[in-house]
């Protein structure tokens, strides 16, 4: 009974450990030009799709010169690591975000931005608010969960 007990406190701080994983995403954006998306980590794999400059994603895991990648999606590919950058660009996943002049539901809106646009993320995020720029320049404040790349 002792072994299952012991068993039993080692799987549970497995799996926090495990947990505590999720919240070191690394996010990257691909950089100025589209790139092709392989479902292996080499030019002689079946393209799957062209992602567009700027798009973010989720860097999975990182074999040589090739990163494995998940997008807003969830779907997963392969990407050659010269074409990402660091600077970091967040997309809009709801049908209207509402981008504030501060980090308050009840501050003026600047403007609003439709699914699929993209954002410079400006600042890192602070609680459920995070500052980002519009390609014409405007600042603003949006929800975290508007936005996918963070």
């Amino acid at each position: 009974m002792r072994l299952i007990s012991k068993l039993s406190t080692l799987v549970l701080l497995g799996l926090s450990s495990v947990s505590g994983l999720s919240h070191a995403l690394d996010f990257r954006s691909v950089g100025a030009a589209p790139v092709v998306m392989y479902d292996a980590p080499s030019v002689r794999g079946i393209k799957l799709y062209v992602a567009p400059a700027g798009m973010p994603v989720e860097i999975i895991l990182t074999s040589g010169t090739w990163c494995r990648v998940r997008d807003m999606n969830g779907d997963l590919s392969w990407i050659e690591a010269k074409d990402l950058i660091s600077r970091r660009t967040l997309i809009v996943k709801v049908a209207s975000a509402r981008i504030r002049a501060a980090a308050d539901e009840s501050a003026t809106m600047i403007f609003s931005a439709d699914k699929h646009v993209l954002l410079e993320m400006a600042e890192p995020a602070i609680g459920s608010w995070v500052k980002v720029k519009h390609r014409d320049g405007q600042t603003g404040f949006v929800r975290t969960s508007e936005v996918w790349g963070l």
